[in-house]
C-alpha cells in the first residue's frame, strides 16, 4: 500500500488501512497489486483507502470482506507509516487481525501468498509496507548505553536488567571510554546480549564491530565521511540522522535502520531544538527504511511513536533501569 516519489507539498494524505491477517500456522497473508495498478506486481498487506465517515475498524472490515471475501475481528494497532507517493501522500493504518471466518479467495483478481514471517523481507513490496515487516520482526525498544562511572561490574548489571526487563537491540555508547576499558566492557556485553537473544551494535567504531562481529551503529558525522557500506554482508549497520540530507546518506550507505531525533527535549542536549511528532512524522515520509525515534522518550511513548510511524523507541535514561 505505498509508492515511490514525491507527491506535491501540502496535499492532504490519503488513509489507508490495512490488515496483518494470519493463519492456523502462523503465516501471514499477502496481496499482489494487480496491473494497471500503480506499483504492480509489489507484495502488500491486504486493505485499501478508508472512506469519508468510516473508522479505521470499519473501514477494514469492508475492505476485506470485498477483496478476500472474509469477516474479521480488528485487532490492535501496529504501526501508521505516512509516506510520501508521485502523485498523492498517504498514512498507511496497520491493524492486527484478531480473528477472522470464511474463504480467503481474490475476489479483485490478486494473487495471494500465505508467508512465513522469517520470509517477508524478501517480497518486493511499496515503500509505505517495509516499515510494517521490520515492526513485525524487530525489536520496539532500541537501548542507548550510557557511559560506564567507577564499576564496571555496575554498568554491566544495569545491562542485564534491561535484557532481562526484555530489551533486545543495544547500541553500546561509551563516550570518553578508555579504549582498552572499553573493549573489555564491550566483550563482556556482546556475551550478555548473545545470552538473551538480543542483537548488539557497536557505536562509531566499525573495526570493534567488525573484529567482533556484531553491528555498528555509524554517527551522523560518520555518514558524510561514507562512500560505502562498511560491509555487503553480516550483522546490521544503523545510524542517527537529524535531517532529512541524513536519510539520504543513510538510504546511499544501504543502512539497515536509522535513529531520528531528537523528537522532545533531552537533558544531554538542552540547547537542542526539538522536531516535535509532527517533524518526526515529516521525515519518515520520506523514506523506507525503518526508523526509531529518540530524545527524551520512554516505554509509554511507544504508542504514539507507532502511531507517527516509528519502528519504536531509542533511549538512554528512558531504557536504562535503576538497580
Amino acid at each position: 500500500m505505498g509508492g515511490e516519489g514525491r507527491s506535491p507539498e501540502g496535499a492532504t494524505p490519503v488513509d489507508v488501512v490495512a490488515g496483518v491477517i494470519r493463519d492456523k500456522a502462523g503465516r501471514i497473508l499477502l496481496a499482489r497489486r494487480t496491473e494497471g495498478r500503480d506499483l504492480a506486481g509489489l507484495w502488500e498487506f491486504p486493505g485499501g483507502k478508508r472512506e469519508a465517515g468510516e473508522t479505521p475498524e470499519g473501514a477494514l472490515a469492508r475492505e476485506l470482506q470485498e477483496e478476500l471475501g472474509i469477516d474479521i475481528d480488528c485487532g490492535a494497532p501496529l504501526i501508521a507509516v505516512p509516506q510520501r507517493y508521485p502523485h498523492k501522500r498517504l498514512r498507511l493504518d496497520v491493524r492486527h487481525i484478531a480473528r477472522w471466518t470464511g474463504t480467503v479467495k481474490g475476489h479483485e483478481g490478486q494473487a495471494l501468498a500465505w508467508v512465513p514471517p522469517h520470509t517477508l523481507a524478501s517480497y518486493a513490496m511499496p515503500s509505505a509496507d517495509i516499515p510494517v515487516v521490520a515492526a513485525l520482526l524487530q525489536p520496539d525498544r532500541y537501548l542507548v548505553t550510557p557511559a560506564p562511572e567507577a564499576s564496571d561490574n555496575a554498568w554491566l548489571e544495569h545491562l542485564e536488567a534491561a535484557l532481562d526487563a526484555g530489551v533486545r537491540r543495544v547500541q553500546l555508547r561509551a563516550p570518553h571510554c578508555p579504549p582498552a576499558r572499553w573493549q573489555r566492557l564491550t566483550e563482556a556485553a556482546i556475551d550478555a546480549c548473545r545470552r538473551h537473544g538480543a542483537e548488539a551494535l557497536v557505536n562509531g567504531d566499525v573495526a570493534l564491530a567488525q573484529s567482533l562481529d556484531v553491528g555498528v551503529h555509524l554517527r551522523a558525522a560518520q555518514l558524510a565521511e561514507l562512500s560505502a557500506r562498511p560491509w555487503t554482508e553480516g550483522p546490521r549497520i544503523a545510524a542517527s540522522c537529524h535531517s532529512l540530507d541524513d536519510i539520504r546518506r543513510a538510504e546511499a550507505l544501504a543502512c539497515d535502520f536509522i535513529v531520528l531525533g531528537s523528537v522532545q527535549p533531552t537533558p544531554s542536549h538542552p540547547d537542542a531544538s526539538p522536531m516535535g511528532w509532527e517533524g518526526f512524522a515529516a521525515l519518515r515520509e520520506e523514506t523506507a527504511l525503518p526508523i526509531y525515534a529518540i530524545g527524551g522518550l520512554q516505554v509509554d511513548d511507544l504508542a504514539v511513536a507507532r502511531a507517527h510511524g516509528a519502528q519504536g523507541i531509542a533511549a538512554i535514561r528512558g531504557l536504562w533501569p535503576t538497580i
